[in-house]
């Protein structure tokens, strides 16, 4: 059985929301951050990064948010949530799927976590990275806003509900307590938030990983 190391609210939503909709039986494990459960030697075992999520499915270990996702659209292509190989939609899925770990989820581990990123006691250059960081944030934001009002349609491939689009909204939701506008409040990318919050699978996840409002 496909099994996912994961805790609420963190880089394990995506596949958790994806293992949910494509239907297929898995087991959840709860990896305490509050204890640092998943810097233990067990769990470095399994990834020696020491990030959560990981999903483990026989032999098979696999470490990062983007790659658990593109794993499981590769091996249940019933469930409809990426293109077909080597069409145009294809690599566009690619594309997003890397923007999305590469620019924008990188951007905001640096809001977060602005102290990895100067000397220890530079309570000055933690500020500056973090405003830099959210400022950067909400630029990538308005770009996401402007894709979605470029086509017009209800996903951010176009007519097709794919991976991408928990992706976008796990990442969405870690902007909801920004200073600056958050990604609910922009004009085409707070109702697509929505759209892919009302999915089934979506509630059920946030049901499972007792998330409280506001959701985005």
């Amino acid at each position: 059985m496909l099994q996912l190391h994961y805790y609420p609210s963190t880089a394990a939503m995506a596949p958790h929301i994806v293992l949910e909709e494509i239907g297929a039986p898995f087991q959840l494990v709860h990896v305490d951050r509050l204890v640092n459960a998943h810097k233990t030697p067990a769990y470095l075992q399994l990834n020696p990064n020491g990030l959560i999520p990981v999903l483990v499915h026989c032999d098979l270990v696999l470490y990062e948010t983007a790659a658990i996702c593109l794993h499981l659209c590769d091996t249940h292509p019933q469930a409809g949530l990426a293109p077909a190989l080597g069409t145009v939609d294809r690599a566009h899925f690619y594309k997003w799927m890397a923007w999305l770990t590469n620019s924008l989820q990188a951007t905001l581990i640096l809001y977060f976590y602005p102290e990895r990123w100067v000397n220890e006691g530079n309570t000055s250059g933690v500020a500056q990275v973090k405003a830099h960081a959210e400022h950067k944030v909400g630029a990538l934001l308005d770009q996401l806003d402007a894709e979605l009002a470029r086509h017009g349609k209800p996903w951010l491939l176009g007519e097709a509900y794919s991976a991408v689009d928990p992706y976008a909204l796990m990442l969405g939701r870690w902007t909801r307590g920004f200073a600056s506008p958050p990604a609910r409040s922009r004009p085409h990318l707070g109702p697509y938030l929505q759209r892919v919050l009302a999915r089934p699978a979506v509630q059920r996840v946030f049901a499972t990983e007792q998330l409280a409002q506001p959701w985005v």
